[in-house]
């Protein structure tokens, strides 16, 4: 194969370009933290996103084994994520204050990408897509992934196809709408958890699935707490109700049938 002539680690990685993205608003110090912390968060968004489209592919082609891989990587990317927070963590209340204020309408909450994430593991709230109303092309991404089956309801269908008897109304739902716990997927969960050595690959799954969702949920609450801790009850920038709107986030169960089994072994 031919091999290009000049490549630099610096050309390679595109460095220049990255380590000039960082364009503060103000003299502030702490200002360059919060930048760096929300770019290097989107990256690894950016990876989650590879990775789960991934997964899904995957599930849906009864290939386990390789989307045991991507999703115990997607679970690493997560942790990443858990101890950006701890990095942002460092920075006060007054801190913040000094450039909080030429942040005008710009929000955590208009990532798209982290939009997308809540898409693939199955949270479908097609309301939070007008925030991106202004950009075409990213809301026909979302709502593509939006109507496409979640990494949740790919496994559904797959436990139905080993003949777990996943109720058909499950298979054939909606799936532009979240998920809603059912009986009858409860019950296949249980024969697997019950009998984890004939089910071995569907036990396996489940568990990558939990770990996933523990990670989500650590990440959330790792968010909120530091949002409270660096502008208590603020409203946000982007005219959220700021940390009264991510407690709500909390509640969300991403695949409630693999909690609710645990009730039940």
């Amino acid at each position: 194969m031919d091999q290009p002539k000049e490549i630099s680690y610096s050309g390679y990685l595109q460095l220049d370009r990255i380590l000039q993205a960082q364009q503060p608003l103000s003299s502030a110090h702490d200002e360059m933290l919060f930048i760096i912390q929300h770019q290097t968060s989107e990256l690894w968004m950016k990876l989650a996103i590879h990775e789960l489209n991934a997964s899904c592919r995957l599930i849906a082609a009864d290939e386990l084994q390789p989307a045991f891989k991507t999703l115990s990587r997607v679970s690493r990317i997560l942790e990443q994520l858990n101890s950006a927070w701890d990095v942002l963590r460092t920075m006060t209340p007054s801190e913040y204050t000094q450039f909080r204020g030429l942040l005008g309408q710009s929000s955590g909450l208009q990532s798209w990408q982290y939009r997308m994430i809540e898409f693939l593991v199955g949270n479908k709230n097609a309301a939070t897509i007008h925030i991106q109303a202004r950009d075409n092309t990213v809301v026909e991404r979302l709502e593509a992934v939006r109507r496409a089956p979640s990494i949740y309801d790919l496994t559904l269908r797959l436990l139905h196809r080993r003949g777990l008897g996943i109720d058909q109304a499950v298979i054939e739902r909606d799936v532009s709408v979240s998920h809603v716990a059912h009986d009858s997927v409860v019950n296949a969960w249980l024969a697997v958890y019950q009998n984890p050595v004939r089910f071995w690959e569907l036990y396996e799954l489940a568990e990558k699935l939990v770990d996933f969702e523990d990670y989500f949920r650590r990440w959330r609450f790792n968010h909120v707490t530091t949002v409270e801790r660096i502008i208590g009850f603020k409203r946000g920038t982007g005219g959220s109700s700021g940390v009264s709107y991510l407690r709500k986030m909390l509640d969300v169960v991403l695949f409630p049938e693999l909690w609710q089994v645990r009730t039940q072994l």
